[in-house]
């Protein structure tokens, strides 16, 4: 069995760092706009024959292509899968697959299995900690861009929200210095996603209201213990919460500490990394890749030639989509 030495991150770096800490070799490929990296693309880019290929989810068109016959472990970390709905089908190009929402990990089980798939929720970085000590300043905070015309349903939700309740302010900057001055941080989930909001809020002690989402939310937080939930179809009785929180604030700062106590031994970048390394070290990687690049053909026929194809006629204007094509009809790289 080969050992996974040489690792190349494609897109957001994430945990990368700490994986490195973990004993691989590696580099980082970031991606700043919309590119189709063919196997001798990326070894440039990287600066050797990675034995390991992470794409890490960046909300970019494919970035890889020919991956079905790539000669590393192909490892795809997809997060939004609750906005693109191709996400499901590239991964089959992949030997596995890190999940970030819970509740999608079904769609992914084509040609992948159970035993291929791993839930891989959110988690704080390093840079997210607590001041306990820092002075409130506001009563009600959301810490996030909100505009009526690129987020237009956060709009009109904090709209309503704050003609019914005093105190509601918005910021936007750096999370560690916002959520210690707010007496509540609350959290938005447009889309019903476990975003990286609740767990960057409790890492830096925030006492945080938030949306009980699906996607395993209920299997890592205790409404009343870690944080506090709210139904968002019920904005009288967000109100009813906030205010009620307001008046407890002893209440409020032992669930804050108690939401950072977990967030900080259980779902940090490292622990992720941890994670991440455990599951491809009990995998059969030279079976998975073999087995892959057996089926290259059918994989790019049945999964992933509709999406290199939508993408080669998006492109037709520069030649990013004749790269598109060619890798839709096999030809990637030649």
């Amino acid at each position: 069995m080969r050992e996974i030495k040489k690792v190349a991150w494609v897109g957001n770096a994430f945990f990368f760092p700490h994986f490195l800490r973990l004993g691989f070799e590696g580099a980082h490929i970031r991606l700043a706009e919309p590119m189709a990296l063919t196997w001798q693309e990326l070894c440039s880019r990287a600066g050797f024959e990675p034995d390991m290929v992470v794409y890490a989810d960046t909300s970019l068109p494919p970035p890889l292509v020919g991956l079905e016959r790539w000669p590393s472990l192909n490892v795809f970390y997809a997060i939004d899968t609750h906005i693109h709905a191709w996400y499901p089908f590239y991964a089959q190009a992949f030997d596995l697959a890190a999940v970030s929402l819970k509740g999608h990990m079904w769609r992914f089980e084509a040609r992948l299995t159970t035993e291929e798939l791993l839930w891989l929720p959110p988690a704080a970085q390093d840079q997210h900690q607590p001041d306990w000590e820092a002075e409130k300043e506001w009563d009600i905070l959301f810490a996030g861009s909100v505009d009526q015309l690129t987020t237009p349903k956060r709009y009109e939700f904090l709209r309503e929200l704050g003609s019914l309740v005093d105190g509601l302010v918005v910021k936007k900057g750096k999370f560690a210095e916002l959520f210690p001055r707010a007496r509540l941080s609350l959290n938005i989930a447009e889309r019903g996603d476990l975003n990286f909001r609740v767990f960057e809020a409790l890492a830096c002690g925030a006492c945080l209201v938030t949306p009980e989402v699906k996607h395993g939310f209920s299997d890592l937080f205790e409404n009343g213990c870690h944080l506090f939930t709210y139904d968002p179809r019920d904005m009288d009785g967000l109100v009813r919460l906030l205010q009620g929180l307001l008046k407890s604030p002893q209440r409020c700062h032992k669930v804050a500490q108690a939401g950072h106590a977990l967030v900080h031994q259980k779902h940090r970048f490292a622990n992720r990394a941890l994670a991440l390394r455990d599951f491809v070290a009990s995998r059969p990687v030279d079976a998975l890749i073999e087995k892959r690049r057996a089926m290259a053909e059918v994989i790019r026929e049945t999964f992933l030639k509709e999406i290199l194809l939508h993408n080669a006629d998006r492109y037709k204007e520069v030649s990013l989509g004749e790269r598109y094509l060619r890798a839709a009809l096999g030809k990637a790289g030649e």
